[in-house]
Formats: C-alpha cells, structure tokens, sequence
C-alpha cells in the first residue's frame, strides 16, 4: 500500500454483534469489506462511533487486531485510542503501530463531567503518543468537554511532528476551521471535518479537506468532497442538497444505530444489537432512515444481497 494522502472520506467502521450481545468477529470483517468496496479512502475503529464505550480492553484488542490484520495492507486504519490514561494512550498507540495502523485517533484527556486534563496535561499526553512514532488524528469532539482553542492546536501541529490530521466537530466547525487553516499553514496537514457530515459544505469551504463520517453512506458523500476540491463547487452543492435529509436524519434521531440498521438492511451483518443502556432504534426511526436512503442506491443497501 503506497504512502496515503490525508484526505477524502475516512468513515467509521461500527462494532457488529450478535443478537444475544456478543462481539461478532465475522460481521466486522464484512463491514470492512462493505467499507472498502463504499470506496473509503481510510477506514477508523473504536471510536465513539463504534461504540467503543461499550466495548471491554480484551475485545478492544481483538477488534483491533482482527481489524488490522484483515484490512491493514489495503487500507489505511486509524485506531482509536482516547484514554483519560497518558499510559493507556501510549500502550494502546504502541499496540496500533506495532499491527501497521496508519494513524491513531485522541480526544483530549477527561473522565465524566469534572475530570477534565488542562491544556499542559493534554499537551503533555499528545507529545507521549507522537513520541510512539506514529501519525496522530486530534478529534475535538464536545464529548470530551474539553475546549481545544484554534491557538492551542497550531502549537500542537508546529511542535508535535506526528500530529497529522484533525477531526474538527464542535459547534460552529467551520469558523474554527478557516482559523485553524488560515493561521496554521503548512502545518495543518489535514483539517476534517465530522458529525457524520452535517455541516460538511460549510466545512469544505472553510478548508476542510476531508471528513470522518459514519460507514452509512461514505460512497455518496465522497463525490462531494473530491467535486469541492477540484473546483466544481456547484456539483458538491448540488450533491449535497440531495443527501442532507439522509445526513440529518442519521445526525438528528439515529447516531451510531443508523449505520449498523442499514448493514442489516443490505445484508452486510445479522444483528443491529446494541449493548445496554443504548436503546434500539423505534422501528419508525429504522424506516424513515431506509425510506431515505433507498432513492440513492447506496452500496450498503445493497451489498450483501
């Protein structure tokens, strides 16, 4: 696989299981293989959108190992490795690199609503990983509840060298954006955008020049990127107008759930489950989404059938 370009769409690969909640091993080779054939450019494991809260240290380890080793050399991966932990970071990062991960993927240090690092600790945990030799993703996610200002993550890009890419997902993503872009330069190697795409033209025009969605629809999305980037901005508008309701519906009432009802749906996995407390999607929700969906003709919807 030759050196990849930080840019284009990079979804996330959800966790399948069983009906009765265990790991489905089988189903996540599936969804990596739906993945690369949706045309992913890259592909994140164990992120917030694989319910990676949910997911136990010894299953982490086997997806991630399962995850690497069967897509590994044909695609870039990026593994998650968010830990309020510097140590557990730094293992976790050590793990990834050693089974040829291409990236990992940090939120800034915190635990619950108080535990929050101050931006010297998560400096601090961010040098560590980079010193593991290895590209690193900054997501600033307002899960964490902790503010990343544009000033502190230009310092982070000019200082750390494996700080690569960023996954920029707070309110009003696209004015930090344009800052983090403008101020930042040559150093800001990969802004991206998130939020399974919600605010992607904005994004794109402000300087984003990829975006980490969900594995729902990455094949319809990544033309809009690549027609934005290319000068044909009416086409990306065009494109978008025609997916945003898929978008919104799957930002605004389905999260995570969506992608995995769809791979259900198009026979990629058995099982939609989720692990308690996350509900299952009202069956309402689940046909609103696919309703959606169909008129585009989706590689999921249809990829194992």
């Amino acid at each position: 696989m030759t050196k990849p370009v930080y840019r284009g769409i990079w979804p996330v690969a959800p966790t399948p299981f069983s009906a009765d909640g265990v790991v489905d091993y089988k189903g996540m080779i599936r969804i990596l293989d739906c993945m690369i054939d949706q045309g992913a450019d890259g592909i994140c494991i164990l992120a917030n959108f694989s319910e990676q809260f949910l997911i136990s240290d010894a299953e982490r380890e086997q997806l991630t190992r399962v995850c690497l080793e069967h897509a590994g050399e044909r695609i870039p991966m990026i593994v998650t490795i968010s830990h309020f932990a510097t140590d557990i970071a730094v293992t976790r990062a050590k793990f990834a690199k050693q089974l040829g991960a291409e990236a990992v993927m940090m939120m800034a240090p915190y635990h619950g609503a108080l535990l929050k690092g101050t931006a010297e600790q998560t400096y601090e945990q961010l040098a560590r990983v980079g010193d593991v030799g290895i590209p690193i993703m900054i997501q600033d996610a307002p899960l964490s509840g902790v503010e990343l200002p544009v000033d502190f993550l230009i310092k982070v890009a000019k200082t750390i060298d494996m700080v690569k890419m960023f996954k920029i997902e707070c309110a009003g993503a696209a004015a930090k954006l344009r800052v983090l872009v403008d101020k930042g330069g040559a150093a800001i190697e990969a802004p991206f955008d998130g939020e399974e795409a919600i605010t992607l033209l904005a994004d794109l025009d402000a300087g984003a020049r990829g975006s980490m969605t969900s594995a729902l629809i990455p094949d319809l999305i990544r033309p809009v990127i690549f027609a934005h980037m290319e000068g044909r901005r009416d086409e990306a508008v065009e494109g978008y107008s025609r997916l945003l309701p898929v978008i919104n519906h799957e930002n605004r009432q389905c999260g995570f759930r969506a992608a995995k009802e769809a791979m259900v749906e198009g026979g990629v996995i058995k099982s939609a489950f989720c692990r308690h407390p996350i509900a299952p999607l009202h069956p309402q929700t689940r046909q609103a989404l696919i309703e959606l969906m169909a008129p585009h003709d989706p590689v999921v919807l249809r990829w194992g059938k």
